[in-house]
């Protein structure tokens, strides 16, 4: 070629690199739309002051993240304490977010490995088959869920009319419950990042491993999960992060005993006698616990690539 110009042009040259912003706005506008605008706007609204027939008053106060953190008592004039209700909330959500994932992890890993060890051709299929329940809005398999799960219904009358029970096993409202809402909500979250790092995997690693004398058990602990770490790091957040704040779960398989922060959130906004402020307070609390956890992880993430690259 004339010039020693490639066929397809050089990887190293930006010929847009005059247009980039420009190129860039669209997304930047969506994003600021649709993510950075609703985040401010909470922001705001959770210093405001609650207004008593519902909405607000701008009047700007820490009043609501007063009351997350600390009880004066009913008419607020007794010494503060450790609100620890809607810490138990948040703890009980975090243990709830957790329990979720490693559940899908568990489960997810070996269905992951499974699709990605299959023909080429199937591997399609199988994944068509992971997502098309998910089609569905997740009001409607929530509401499926708790059909099946009630006291009379299709599990336990199969159950009774096996002979494995002898009376009905009471499921909906209880912590059981609202972890088999979460798992089945969010599974493939955790299946399809999996899944496309176990398809990139050199499986000649493995055969040189067994070659090696290796086990099963030592090629998967030392080979593959550090290979497709990132999947599972991926899946994991995909799972975690929407099960912390998840509410349909809680609400209609759990009860009021099982109340997760996303409910807290959402009962803040319902109807004209809900508490904005202290909604939004609690929602800057939970984005800020999970940015933190996000930050820290990155960070980690970040130092375990220095030193594997030394």
């Amino acid at each position: 070629m004339a010039g020693g110009a490639s066929p397809g042009g050089s990887a190293t040259t930006d010929t847009y690199a005059g247009a980039r912003n420009w190129l860039l706005m669209p997304a930047w506008l969506v994003l600021g739309i649709l993510s950075l605008a609703p985040v401010a706007m909470m922001l705001v609204y959770s210093f405001l002051t609650k207004e008593f027939r519902g909405g607000v008053i701008w009047e700007f106060s820490l009043a609501a993240y007063d009351q997350f953190f600390f009880d004066r008592g009913l008419f607020g004039d007794e010494p503060p304490r450790i609100e620890w209700t809607y810490i138990s909330i948040f703890w009980r959500s975090i243990w709830q977010a957790g329990l979720a994932t490693l559940m899908s992890l568990l489960i997810g890993f070996p269905t992951a490995y499974f699709i990605a060890t299959r023909p080429e051709k199937v591997r399609p299929i199988w994944v068509f088959l992971i997502t098309i329940p998910y089609w569905v809005n997740l009001l409607i398999r929530t509401v499926s869920m708790k059909f099946l799960l009630r006291d009379n219904g299709p599990l336990n009358d199969f159950l009774m009319s096996t002979g494995l029970i002898g009376e009905p096993i009471h499921i909906i409202n209880t912590n059981f419950a609202v972890q088999l809402g979460l798992f089945y909500s969010y599974l493939p979250f955790m299946v399809l990042p999996i899944y496309a790092s176990v398809e990139r995997y050199n499986f000649t690693l493995s055969e040189a491993a067994a070659d090696l004398y290796a086990s099963k058990w030592v090629t998967l602990r030392r080979i593959l999960l550090p290979t497709v770490k990132p999947g599972v790091i991926a899946g994991c957040i995909l799972v975690f992060v929407p099960s912390l704040g998840s509410f349909l779960a809680p609400d209609l398989l759990g009860g009021a005993k099982n109340f997760m922060i996303g409910s807290l959130i959402e009962e803040q906004f319902k109807g004209s006698a809900g508490n904005w402020p202290f909604g939004a307070a609690i929602a800057m609390v939970l984005l800020t616990m999970v940015l933190i956890l996000l930050l820290l992880f990155a960070r980690q993430q970040a130092r375990a690539d220095r030193e594997a690259g030394q």
